[in-house]
């Protein structure tokens, strides 16, 4: 019997992608599949999306993956190539290659190209992270073109801050810095993240990067991937292992940090930081068990989560539990734990199942139908 798996709903990919696409006015749209695409797998979420107009990562090893599957959409490198080999490797396999600083500047003048690169020289517009500063621009772009190397216009890319702060005067002042600096040119120009596509409409230029929001999950700490007619990709589930009646002032796990206030049963589900739940999820967070909520109860363990199923309880050994998905919204276990739900889904183990599902009923997106293709993994 599996115990703890994912099950990841790749048509909810594909709805994701085309209502982001539609908010973005039709503009197209790169799907960011960075880190195995956000813990649901790169080169499954690539091929579900037929679609995607392009793809980001952020380490070359994950783009020439999806090259040697035979995925052929064009390929981003975010983050840039980092030696003048990864450039002639970039170059073969058409991957198109950020730059934000000046020694990847000299490594693409200095490397003996195959072919023709696409390049998109990175703006520091407030993030003080990657980005050459707005004074460099002219100069970059003149010396990036002298190259003779390029397969097209330089594009130009930059990065928000706080795009997920609505209240956040920055933003603005990033897209209008971000515009003055690079409206007189012809390339390309992609500034809008997940917030941006959702938030902040001026910052769609030709091309906005689809991330979190690409499986359904608010880039804002204070919403639902649900409020903004998102569905949830990946659905986080495991089994109960035990059912035990559980006695008034017993306390139950590691360093008997919870007593029960009454007579209750414990359920014991197949969970824990040995499959990237994480450990510091405190007493309450919920989960979903027979179509309610139930809270954790004592310390999360390696391999297990205790849960107080309440005095009443029918649930027995075997039975269903959700941690995330369909019923839980990740967004409010993040809150629980005090983190992201980037965290959340990308530090799942190799523990965790993940089971593939790819159907067009828009109702039942767990439990497989007939008629559904289910690849398991």
């Amino acid at each position: 019997m599996i115990t703890a798996e994912a099950v990841i709903n790749l048509s909810a990919l594909r709805d994701n992608y085309d209502l982001l696409k539609h908010k973005a006015g039709g503009k197209g749209v790169i799907a960011v599949i960075k880190g195995d695409a956000y813990g649901h797998n790169a080169l499954k979420t690539a091929k579900a999306l037929k679609q995607a107009d392009m793809f980001a990562v952020s380490r070359i090893e994950e783009a020439i993956e999806l090259r040697h599957a035979g995925i052929e959409q064009p390929i981003l490198l975010l983050e840039g190539c980092f030696c003048q080999k990864d450039l002639e490797i970039a170059a073969h396999h058409h991957l198109q290659t950020a730059i934000h600083c000046q020694e990847q500047l000299t490594d693409l003048q200095n490397a003996s190209l195959s072919a023709p690169l696409s390049v998109w020289l990175k703006l520091d517009t407030g993030m003080h992270r990657l980005g050459v500063q707005p004074y460099e621009l002219s100069d970059y772009v003149e010396q990036i073109t002298a190259t003779g190397k390029l397969a097209g216009p330089v594009g130009f890319m930059s990065h928000f801050s706080c795009a997920d702060d609505l209240n956040a005067s920055s933003t603005q002042k990033q897209i209008d810095l971000f515009l003055s600096q690079t409206s007189s040119f012809p390339g390309p120009k992609t500034l809008a993240n997940s917030a941006g596509i959702l938030f902040w409409s001026t910052s769609h230029f030709d091309f906005t990067r689809a991330g979190i929001a690409l499986y359904g999950i608010s880039p804002n700490e204070n919403e639902t991937g649900r409020q903004h007619h998102l569905r949830p990709a990946m659905t986080l589930k495991s089994r109960l292992i035990a059912v035990r009646h559980h006695k008034a002032k017993q306390p139950v796990g590691y360093g008997e940090t919870w007593t029960a206030p009454k007579d209750t049963y414990i359920g014991v589900i197949a969970m824990g930081y040995g499959d990237g739940y994480p450990r510091n999820a405190p007493e309450g967070t919920p989960v979903s068990i027979n179509g309610r909520e139930v809270p954790i109860a004592g310390r999360v363990s390696m391999d297990m989560i205790t849960v107080d199923l309440g005095p009443s309880a029918q649930d027995k050994v075997g039975d269903s539990v959700e941690f995330w998905g369909e019923n839980i919204a990740i967004e409010r276990v993040a809150k629980h734990v005090g983190t992201i739900p980037y965290e959340l889904v990308i530090k799942l183990t190799k523990r965790v199942h993940k089971r593939y599902l790819d159907h067009t009923n828009p109702v039942d997106h767990i439990n497989p139908l007939p008629h559904q293709t289910d690849l398991n993994e």
